[in-house]
């Protein structure tokens, strides 16, 4: 039995009764345009904005965002027009809409240039609103789910695009649980003998491995509740995509250090640190594996402690201690600020954005820069949407850089002025020279002149990213 619109009204009243007489009359709107249309299963097409509806309020949408993911495909499919939806709702309904509607093929000259528009289009929709994404990305999930009724083609072809474009913004918003997804629904159709070999091996895993984890959940908990540390404990297995990343990188299945993982969620931070003394007392650690989230924050935000140890019968288990926010922060991403700052989410969330994502400021700076969107796209996919990097300042700030990075592109990352007059880069304690590519991990303190004479000509062609190459041309004038 498929989702209803009962089941959506009853999950919005959970966190917003208030919002359930808007919603049904965006439903019912959406139902009336999209009736005689139906999708390649045979459904009424309002099934699909009803699916996405419903992946939005489990986040806890707000209404505004709830009726734009009903009408999402209004303008696209319908007569229905953007000043309708201003006359029967409000603007910001009208936008979200719009932002997440595909450019008409009537503008351009072919298939290929309407295509990047469009993905230039979806990328960029964040520096205006993050609910466009959100609304996208629920829009993407629901379209793999159902991707078993496309042809083999169209399959592999939304795939492939959901892991270039979709997966890293799920990444870089924080909505771990919707990357997961995504990844393992794209692997099935990219892959699908490597996917049902690991999907069966995951299986006989955690069937073989439940009575030891319980038993690892079991004595964590007892220890936590007769210390009074108020506890939650889930138990999680990698997602098949993880397990297939780490199987192709040379890993056997038990070298995989996180492929158990005991999420345990307490109150408050000092205990996520006494909880880490408990485990530790109890369960010998690795030192190498062991990462704090907490002090240290991914760049898109995600907090934890990490700690493998070894459990019953010498299995490795990744213990991840948090808070209860952090856990819903860790499912959701920016999307959390629902529940936490409820009418005020959407200003939070784009503050957060311009102030605390690294990425955000390096995808302003690419959009300003590159005007033909294949050389946009290019740009996203070869500097933010490829392998990272993570460097650390003098001071222990973790730093996101794209692979390929040198100290020149490290320098203008900090601050334009000491790229500007950098001279010499020291890496790791030693000097080193400035087009030494950075490695994950390294310690990079850069060396400043004030009569320094600015950054030569020649390192525009060996700076790697966008915003490092804009300001060397800048300085010297051309």
């Amino acid at each position: 039995m498929g989702i209803t619109f009962t089941d959506l009204i009853n999950l919005v009243k959970e966190y917003n009764e208030e919002e359930v007489g808007i919603i049904t009359k965006a439903y019912q709107l959406a139902e009336k345009l999209h009736n005689g249309q139906f999708r390649q299963s045979g459904e009424s097409y309002i099934i699909h904005p009803l699916n996405v509806a419903y992946i939005l309020a489990e986040m806890h949408a707000d209404k505004d965002t709830i009726c734009a993911g009903l009408l999402h495909d209004s303008l696209e499919d319908t007569n229905f027009t953007k000043e309708e939806i201003v006359e029967n709702f409000n603007k910001e309904v009208a936008k979200l809409v719009d932002g997440v509607t595909k450019l008409s093929k009537m503008n351009f000259s072919s298939k290929q240039e309407q295509n990047l528009a469009n993905t230039r289009k979806i990328i960029t929709g964040i520096t205006d609103d993050v609910r466009i994404i959100i609304i996208k990305l629920a829009d993407r999930l629901h379209n793999m789910r159902t991707l078993q009724f496309k042809s083999e083609f169209k399959q592999k072809e939304n795939a492939l695009e959901t892991m270039e474009i979709f997966v890293p913004l799920a990444y870089y918003i924080g909505a771990y649980r919707i990357k997961n997804e995504l990844e393992d629904l794209s692997l099935k159709y990219l892959k699908p003998d490597m996917y049902n070999k690991i999907a069966e091996k995951k299986l006989t895993i955690e069937n073989d491995s439940n009575v030891f984890l319980y038993e690892m959940l079991n004595k964590i908990q007892s220890i936590l509740n007769d210390q009074n540390i108020p506890n939650e404990i889930k138990i999680r297995t990698k997602n098949i995509y993880g397990i297939y990343k780490k199987l192709n990188e040379g890993y056997k299945l038990s070298d995989i250090h996180d492929l158990f993982a005991l999420k345990v969620m307490v109150d408050e931070v000092e205990n996520c640190y006494r909880t880490l003394y408990f485990i530790h007392k109890e369960y010998h650690p690795i030192n190498s594996k062991f990462k704090d989230y907490i002090c240290n924050p991914k760049t898109n935000m995600y907090s934890s402690l990490h700690t493998t140890v070894f459990g019953p019968n010498d299995r490795l288990v990744q213990t991840q201690i948090r808070t209860f926010d952090m856990d819903k922060v860790a499912s959701f991403g920016l999307p959390t600020y629902w529940d936490i700052e409820k009418g005020n989410a959407r200003n939070v969330m784009q503050e957060e954005l311009k102030n605390k994502y690294q990425f955000f400021k390096s995808l302003t700076e690419i959009n300003a820069i590159f005007g033909d969107n294949r050389d946009f796209v290019s740009q996203v996919k070869n500097e933010l949407f490829s392998d990272k990097i993570y460097v650390y300042t003098p001071k222990g700030e973790i730093i996101e850089m794209p692979k390929g990075s040198t100290p020149i592109d490290f320098a203008y990352k900090i601050h334009t002025d000491i790229g500007n007059t950098m001279v010499a880069a020291i890496v790791n304690g030693e000097y080193v020279p400035i087009d030494y590519k950075l490695q994950n991990k390294d310690r990079v303190k850069i060396i400043t002149d004030n009569l320094s004479f600015g950054p030569r000509t020649e390192w525009e062609n060996i700076a790697f990213t966008s915003y490092a190459k804009k300001r060397i041309r800048e300085f010297r004038g051309r």
